[in-house]
């Protein structure tokens, strides 16, 4: 059940025993609502004594549907208000896509839970009306358009091909798919996170998956995407304890190590930083691929590592040695060209202003 996130918790009057209701905090869009929902009932077979609510909340890039993601600058703008309520004691916890997430969080909260990661892929899908002409990205022709706002997605697509052509695409995966199969735009493609096409059961539309085992494919997805992460007050024991059973530790190693990678690196939705992570059959060692990639797609730096890897501690520090490999292999300066003209953008800019 979803209601407003300035709902109290409720307290039974009389002689009846006091419930737990926990307020989970979530933005309003319908795929965050389907993850938050998915957290509560998985919550709820843990707890059965406990009710769950979902509070659905608007983030400043839900209320903005037209500036480029890449020019808000950070990762906050996702994350901001919902965090503003947790601390206020308004919610209880938040479910985050891990991927929205900033490098560090409010003083007072906790990232307390990581649950079993989904697909992380990226995925390419077509108009429909081209879906039985073009099966991938090397089948487009040239100055075929394809639809992102994520400036990761643009470099590493350009890298590997530099004669299509990209325009921003912004809004719920509803809106995306309608922009793009609309009979008058001018969409060829669009790339999406595979994670919130199987989350909302949209599998059919996925035409190619872009990891590296896929022919064309080659491309690195960004820190912790496929993930949901949960947040809380640090110092709220009961909720730390009501999450502790519901962490799955190997999507919580993996994603601290990414996460590593980009708080060294300084990195947010606006920088190209790719990763990938995976566990080897040993169970305990992660190899992780990085990439940071410039904007036009002309220059790139690259790193793999491998480490057994068993604690927090162990991840971010073999997050901070990959970091570290991708610097000296040709990172920092486009880091800094790509900064510089983020910065050169949000002058430029317009304050927003609510429609």
């Amino acid at each position: 059940m979803s209601t407003s996130a300035t709902q109290p918790i409720i307290t039974p009057s009389g002689g009846e025993t006091q419930k737990t209701v926990v307020r989970i905090g979530t933005r309003k869009s319908a795929l965050a609502l389907i993850q938050a929902e998915w957290v509560a009932a998985s919550l709820k077979k843990l707890h059965p004594d406990v009710e769950f609510e979902v509070c659905g909340m608007l983030s400043t890039a839900d209320k903005d549907k037209i500036t480029a993601l890449y020019k808000f600058g950070g990762k906050g703008l996702w994350t901001n208000e919902l965090e503003a309520a947790l601390v206020a004691g308004e919610l209880d916890i938040i479910v985050h896509c891990a991927k929205d997430m900033p490098t560090s969080v409010p003083e007072g909260c906790v990232l307390a839970c990581f649950t079993e990661r989904e697909d992380p892929r990226d995925v390419v899908v077509m108009k429909k009306s081209i879906e039985g002409k073009y099966r991938a990205l090397a089948d487009l022709p040239a100055g075929a358009v394809v639809g992102t706002s994520s400036v990761r997605r643009m470099a590493q697509i350009r890298r590997r091909y530099p004669d299509l052509q990209f325009e921003d695409m912004r809004g719920n995966i509803d809106t995306r798919l309608r922009k793009l199969d609309a009979e008058d735009g001018t969409y060829s493609a669009l790339i999406l996170a595979a994670a919130g096409l199987h989350r909302s059961d949209r599998h059919a539309r996925i035409a190619q998956y872009l990891d590296r085992d896929t022919p064309g494919g080659g491309m690195l997805y960004a820190v912790g995407q496929g993930g949901l992460t949960i947040e809380a007050r640090a110092d709220d024991d009961k909720m730390l304890a009501l999450l502790a059973p519901f962490e799955h530790e190997k999507t919580m190693l993996a994603i601290e190590t990414e996460r590593s990678v980009m708080r060294t690196l300084e990195g947010g939705c606006s920088v190209p930083i790719g990763v990938e992570s995976e566990w080897l059959e040993d169970g305990n060692t992660l190899r992780l691929s990085g990439c940071v990639v410039s904007v036009d797609g002309k220059e790139a730096a690259d790193a793999e590592s491998q480490e057994e890897i068993t604690t927090r501690e162990q991840a971010i520090e073999f997050g901070k040695k990959v970091a570290q490999m991708l610097v000296d292999n040709g990172a920092q300066p486009i880091l800094d060209a790509i900064n510089v003209d983020r910065e050169a953008s949000r002058e430029k800019a317009e304050p927003w202003v609510p429609a």
